[in-house]
């Protein structure tokens, strides 16, 4: 879950397409009538090998993922340096959608908007061996239903962060809320100076619907992560307090993912909850491209043919 600092300024209205800079563009994608607005990085001079599909979590918006405080902390420039292309897209309820979401959806309806939204992305531009799915908190509940549905076509892998299957506190509970920031960002320390400044780019209003639906996931968890075929990662900030990753807790969410064919438990060290945002951004998205490259080993992608 996250929540914006209370230094952060208000959230910018949505926007009409525009460029963004040289490598990263505005697109928007059609989901059966639901326009869903996107930030679009793709290689300057080949194909993509694959693309990947970034989701953010409560409360933010595809910037997320092209934080601009300091340029080396956003993951779409840097999926594109190396020969990927990156989507970040706004989930269903926030940017262009939210006037025609105003309650947002749930997880269970975002999966099937996106899934229909990734169609469009996939008949519109080339999108290389195939999808990676990139999540942070709320954004990794529609990712792995996605991921147990099987809905999409040669997914190869999902890298998700600040998400699990343990709350330390329901996200509903009275209190859990108020002061919530400290919970989504840990110690200041951790991010960029100017990173709350230029929040509007990023934070947004978090739809009602969508955090209604927020503590029914650990239950719904247990019964979709059996279901999962495709070598999943889980990424915990050393400061993240919304989940439990103690032990017990990891060897439980572990033993879930029974059919998965991998899975990465890991921590992050000098990061709170919303890490693509923090000094630590870049070894974080290095070492998840990193397993989206296993992840495309393990589908048999770039091996050399065995006579």
């Amino acid at each position: 879950m996250t929540k914006a600092p209370p230094t952060a300024p208000p959230t910018a209205p949505p926007t009409a397409p525009a460029a963004v800079s040289a490598k990263v563009g505005r697109i928007t994608l059609q989901a059966g009538g639901i326009t869903v607005s996107a930030l679009l990085a793709r290689p300057l001079y080949a194909p993509p090998r694959a693309t990947v599909v970034a989701l953010h979590g409560a409360g933010m918006s595809a910037a997320y993922f092209h934080g601009q405080t300091r340029p080396e902390t956003s993951l779409l420039t840097l999926a594109a340096d190396l020969g990927f292309a990156a989507v970040a897209v706004d989930r269903p309820g926030y940017g262009l959608s939210s006037a025609e979401l105003p309650r947002g959806q749930t997880a269970a309806e975002q999966a099937a908007t996106l899934t229909a939204a990734l169609g469009d992305l996939a008949d519109r531009y080339d999108t290389g061996a195939g999808l990676f799915l990139l999540a942070h908190s709320f954004g990794g509940k529609p990712a792995l239903r996605m991921a147990a549905e099987g809905t999409l076509p040669a997914l190869l892998g999902v890298d998700v962060s600040g998400c699990g299957d343990a709350y330390t506190a329901p996200p509903t509970e009275p209190g859990t809320r108020d002061g919530g920031w400290r919970r989504s960002w840990g110690p200041l320390r951790l991010y960029p100076p100017g990173t709350f400044r230029s929040g509007a780019a990023v934070v947004a209003r978090v739809p009602p619907g969508e955090l209604a639906d927020a503590a029914r996931w650990p239950a719904e968890f247990g019964r979709l992560a059996g279901r999962i075929r495709v070598p999943v990662r889980f990424t915990f900030a050393e400061y993240e307090t919304w989940w439990r990753h103690d032990p017990p807790a990891l060897d439980r969410l572990r033993s879930r993912l029974s059919a998965a064919p991998r899975v990465v438990i890991e921590h992050q060290p000098d990061a709170g909850h919303n890490i693509s945002l923090g000094w630590a951004a870049r070894a974080y998205h290095l070492k998840a491209l990193g397993f989206l490259e296993e992840s495309m080993r393990h589908h048999g992608v770039g091996r050399e043919s065995r006579t």
